[in-house]
């Protein structure tokens, strides 16, 4: 792919002195806690419910509150189910489901249960023009939402969270907002373009277009959804929250910047064991997660460790998430099953993998990894992309850095859609190599890469790079922390593997179980 002149060029600043010296924990303070979201009816139902989770590591239990309409559960009932978590030393707070999803994603088990906003709720408009329920505003969603928000206030409530709902794209990779004739007429009428734009925006949001014209429709879109999200932080006058979906970004009307210094709940989307086994899919998850966090500070960052349907994803594989919150720095694990709790013989696996993840989190706390691989996720991806991360390089064994913008050196993998920014010269190079699964040019900046594990192998069998990697060819999330003097090495996989861990001439061999992962200083070769 490159020579290796070319390789120790991109390299230059990789630092061997520190990689297998002792790490250097954070002096002080818990950089990890627990929280679980249920409903008020499962902890009035089952009274020895909260003690059991805070004896498995929980600290904090959220509510569900108001649900795009509704009340589910009365707020006396809320309050109800507040104090007996408050009397097993647990925190109390909620979280609302402001607009709805389009479809059932609560999980409920109550056919009884409402899963789209009430009648007088105004229905959204899909670019095609056919109606749907949820993830839309008109009035009065706002109207409701912000007094329900003064109703949880009056009733001693300060955090909230609003789900990930809130947003105006129906599921990743959707160009969102809504297209009805009201949102046509009052974009056209702010943003000044003629009547004869319309149907011109239409065809640029299908063909995922860069444009002035969809830039102009993204930004009005998410002016849309932070008006909403003001208001309602008025409301509450305390800690308002948003949860982001996988990948969530400006096209689905969430323009992240508007969000930092809020709670922030970071997007994941593998909620089963079928979508969360594959490398792929624990890659993805990873690559959102990182994302996120260019966005949040880690003392707000929250995870969405989420099984949908309740059962669906084991406990081990929610383990295994435990770790992904580990290497990208978020401190509040969030576990989420829609309204319906995890199968109580999840806690029993997931309590010991907590308390370890705890441990390791504590020590690397507040350091950022390192690495010749970068991760960039662009304007193109975040206006018009499809969602579809080149992710799999996380898995290489190969240490790897975030970047907002691309770097100086090393590789950095692009989407489609950034590499078509990049040959277009809308995205430069500071010296970096662009990878991307399909070349949109010749560009000498932009080289092809399958974006497949044995392509990434061959790829790395080509650099001698001077700082930690996984030498094998096994599936291994790597990340070298230089400030802690820390190396953190995952096992994706179910099975246990043995990893050969090279850095300059020192070498070491690390046999890891399943999901487990471990700082080479805890590690004993075999």
């Amino acid at each position: 792919m490159m020579t290796r002149r070319e390789s120790l060029r991109l390299m230059a600043g990789a630092s061997l002195s520190t990689a297998f010296l002792p790490w250097t924990p954070i002096k002080s303070g818990n950089a990890r806690d627990f929280h679980v979201c249920l409903s008020p009816q499962a902890i009035l139902d089952d009274p020895d419910f909260p003690g059991m989770l805070r004896d498995a590591g929980i600290s904090c239990i959220w509510l569900a509150g108001f649900f795009y309409g509704y009340w589910p559960w009365p707020i006396k009932t809320m309050r109800q189910a507040r104090d007996q978590i408050q009397r097993a030393g647990l925190e109390a707070r909620v979280v609302n489901v402001p607009l709805g999803h389009p479809g059932d994603s609560l999980g409920s088990k109550d056919g009884s249960f409402p899963l789209s906003p009430p009648s007088h709720w105004r229905l959204g408009t899909s670019l095609e023009g056919k109606n749907y329920s949820g993830t839309s505003l008109h009035p009065p969603a706002t109207e409701e939402n912000v007094a329900a928000l003064k109703t949880i206030r009056e009733s001693a409530w300060r955090d909230v969270f609003l789900d990930d709902d809130f947003r105006l794209a129906r599921g990743p990779g959707q160009i969102g907002g809504c297209f009805c004739p009201e949102h046509r007429d009052r974009f056209l009428k702010q943003t000044g373009f003629p009547a004869t734009s319309w149907p011109e925006l239409l065809a640029t949001i299908r063909d995922r277009r860069m444009s002035r014209l969809l830039r102009e429709w993204v930004e009005f879109t998410c002016d849309e959804l932070t008006g909403s999200f003001r208001r309602q932080q008025k409301a509450l006058d305390g800690r308002l929250g948003i949860m982001v979906m996988y990948l969530g970004a400006e096209k689905a009307g969430i323009r992240l910047h508007d969000y930092r210094g809020v709670p922030f709940r970071v997007g994941e989307l593998m909620f089963d064991d079928a979508s969360f086994a594959p490398a792929k899919g624990k890659t993805d998850e990873l690559f959102s997660a990182l994302f996120h966090r260019r966005f949040v500070a880690p003392e707000l960052a929250y995870s969405e460790s989420t099984a949908y349907p309740s059962d669906r994803l084991s406990a081990v594989n929610l383990g295994a998430k435990l770790v992904i919150s580990t290497f990208t720095d978020v401190r509040h694990t969030m576990f989420m099953s829609g309204v319906t709790p995890f199968p109580k013989a999840h806690w029993g696996t997931l309590a010991p993998l907590m308390k370890r993840q705890a441990g390791i989190h504590q020590k690397l706390a507040g350091h950022i990894p390192r690495g010749p691989f970068k991760h960039y996720w662009g304007e193109a991806s975040r206006y018009s992309g499809d969602d579809r991360p080149f992710s799999l390089f996380l898995a290489s064994g190969i240490p790897f850095e975030v970047t907002s913008q691309p770097a100086k050196d090393g590789w950095t993998f692009l989407s489609e859609s950034d590499a078509a920014a990049a040959a277009s010269g809308q995205l430069h190079s500071r010296g970096t190599q662009f990878l991307t699964r399909t070349s949109p040019s010749t560009a000498a900046s932009i080289q092809t890469c399958e974006e497949s594990l044995a392509a990434l192998y061959a790829f790395k069998r080509r650099l001698d790079p001077g700082i930690p990697i996984v030498e094998n060819d096994e599936p291994a999330v790597l990340a070298w922390y230089p400030s802690a003097r820390a190396v953190l090495l995952w096992n994706p996989n179910a099975a246990r593997k043995t990893y050969s861990v090279r850095c300059g001439r020192t070498r070491r061999e690390v046999v890891l179980d399943g999901f487990d992962c471990a700082l080479l200083g805890e590690i004993h070769p075999k």
